[in-house]
């Protein structure tokens, strides 16, 4: 057996002992279509193959991102749930933004972020609201890169009981992805939360994921010190997302 097949295997050993300990039944995973989660579904198949879950949730979204999502999903086999939730992700918004307008407050600069981070606000909670349901835990799908640099939404993608890939590259997911036998097609598209038309991770962090990579690894030689710069300020501005809410001093 291989190194990368047994962390593999020790990863999803790791996953059936979480689950037991909190004295649960299965495991749940949003699954975008993007490799990340792909990964993670591929995981949660094997450490239960009778009692897990994965959930498409469509919101204003491509539908290549569905698509492939579907091929995550009869790849491993995975039960799953297909879900639109435009209209109540749409909802929150315009009743938030109007009532802000209203008082004349309403920031139109901060729109395209607002409606981002409540896309994956909603998504989260829907998940969380299926593993309720089903005595399950939620599984999340940052990996290293994505934690180092606060690439995730706060209590959206970053608000989960498990996260499998916390220790992995970038590059390690794609290795895994290849070992798991995921669909060419989802190795092979460029990162995307799909937040937006156009939209790219390594285009919105002004950086690229060889680069966070290396910086991880310690490799700092290979990186220019444009990029060093780049990560060094998206860790540092990001630091409270990787800590519960902070609580004053007893007075």
């Amino acid at each position: 057996m291989t190194e990368m097949n047994e962390k593999i295997d020790k990863t999803v050993q790791w996953l059936r002992d979480k689950v037991n300990e909190a004295n649960c039944k299965g495991l749940v995973v949003g699954v975008s279509g993007g490799i990340d989660s792909a990964v993670v579904a591929y995981l949660i198949k094997k450490a239960f193959p009778e009692n897990s879950m994965g959930v498409i949730m469509s919101i204003k979204s491509n539908p290549n991102d569905r698509e492939d999502a579907l091929k995550v999903i009869n790849g491993c086999k995975i039960e799953y749930i297909d879900l639109d939730l435009t209209e109540p992700q749409s909802l929150i918004l315009d009743t938030v933004t109007n009532s802000l307008k209203e008082k004349n407050l309403y920031k139109e600069d901060y729109l395209r972020m607002t409606d981002a981070n409540l896309r994956a606000r909603i998504r989260m909670s829907t998940v969380y609201t299926v593993a309720n349901n089903l005595g399950y835990l939620v599984v999340g799908t940052d990996n290293a890169a994505e934690i180092h640099t606060g690439y995730f939404t706060k209590y959206g993608d970053g608000g989960v009981d498990l996260v499998p890939l916390a220790n992995l590259t970038k590059r390690e997911v794609y290795e895994w992805a290849k070992v798991l036998g995921i669909h060419d097609d989802v190795i092979n598209k460029s990162p995307s939360a799909g937040l937006w038309e156009g939209q790219t991770d390594e285009k919105e962090m002004g950086t690229t994921y060889d680069m966070i990579d290396a910086v991880l690894e310690g490799r700092l030689d290979e990186v220019p010190q444009k990029d060093q710069e780049i990560i060094s300020r998206l860790h540092r501005v990001s630091e409270h997302k990787r800590h519960i809410a902070p609580k004053p001093p007893k007075f």
